[in-house]
């Protein structure tokens, strides 16, 4: 059985060695990046879908006398919102993976 020893000693205290230079003590990899813009795409693309014209509004014009039903449309109401879900939940991904 061998004994694990430290590789510190008393005389190389306070100097910095090789080793210590070399370390990336930088926690986000590149993965954790790649995760964290496809998180951030989704989010976007959630909020361009949810994107469009008013309830009030007919060719882009204030019309109070109009009611527009396409701002309950499936993609407005369902898609969109769980794009955006889904674009945090991969953003909590990125985060928390490890390299």
């Amino acid at each position: 059985m061998s004994k694990k020893t430290n590789k510190f000693s008393a005389e190389s205290f306070g100097k910095e060695t090789a080793e210590t230079t070399q370390e990336n003590n930088f926690y986000f990899g590149q993965q954790n990046f790649k995760w964290m813009l496809i998180g951030l795409a989704c989010i976007v693309a959630g909020f361009l879908l949810m994107m469009g014209a008013d309830a009030n509004t007919v060719d882009g014009k204030y019309d109070p006398h109009s009611w527009n039903e396409g701002i309950f449309s499936f993609r407005r109401i369902r898609i969109a919102p769980m794009l955006v879900v889904a674009g945090f939940v991969i953003e909590v991904y990125a985060i928390l993976k490890r390299k």
